[in-house]
Parts: structure tokens; sequence; C-alpha cells
């Protein structure tokens, strides 16, 4: 899991919008469209995002479509801290140099 986590956050593009996703999962289920709304981001681009992170068993849903609430895997879970380590290597503002959480 440590290789996925590394490889979708920090050697691929769109990482950074992957960890912000992550980290607004860890706090409880949400749908594509409440993540939009979140993170004020394209809804294109998050289901992009959750469809790539549910090809590598980062996420996971209970049902598939408009309404599907998404949910991390009891692996990256498990691998939280780990995740938490690379996100406090690369999830730095380039303007600012501070921490993004």
């Amino acid at each position: 899991m440590n290789k996925v986590l590394w490889w979708l956050i920090a050697g691929s593009k769109g990482g950074i919008n992957r960890a912000r996703i992550i980290l607004l999962l860890h706090q409880r289920p949400y749908n594509a469209n409440q993540i939009t709304q979140s993170l004020h981001l394209d809804y294109k681009t998050i289901r992009h995002h959750l469809d790539v992170m549910k090809k590598h068993n980062v996420i996971t849903s209970m049902e598939e479509g408009y309404g599907a609430m998404y949910f991390l895997t009891e692996q990256t879970e498990s691998n939280f801290d780990e995740f938490m380590e690379i996100w406090k290597q690369i999830g730095i503002k380039e303007d600012k140099g501070e921490v993004l959480t």
C-alpha cells in the first residue's frame, strides 16, 4: 500500500487533490457531489480521482451511480499513518510553504 500511496499522491499528476480527498474521507463518507463542494473542485475532476483511487483499492463505495458514498478501504485506514507521512512531505503550498491539512 505504501508504494501505491506514493505513486497516487507524489508520483502522478493530481496527487495533491487525491490526498485532499483521502483526508476528507478519513473524517466521514461523502458522495462525489459533497466532495466537489467541500474541495471546490470540478465534478468531473473529482469523479476522475475517485475512479483512480477506487481502481487502486484506496477507496470503496457501497453502490454505484450519482448518490454513491465513498469510504476509505480498510487497507487505507490501517495505513493512514503512512499516508500522513507522505502528505507531510509533499502536501506543501508552493506559495506559502505551509502544510495543507
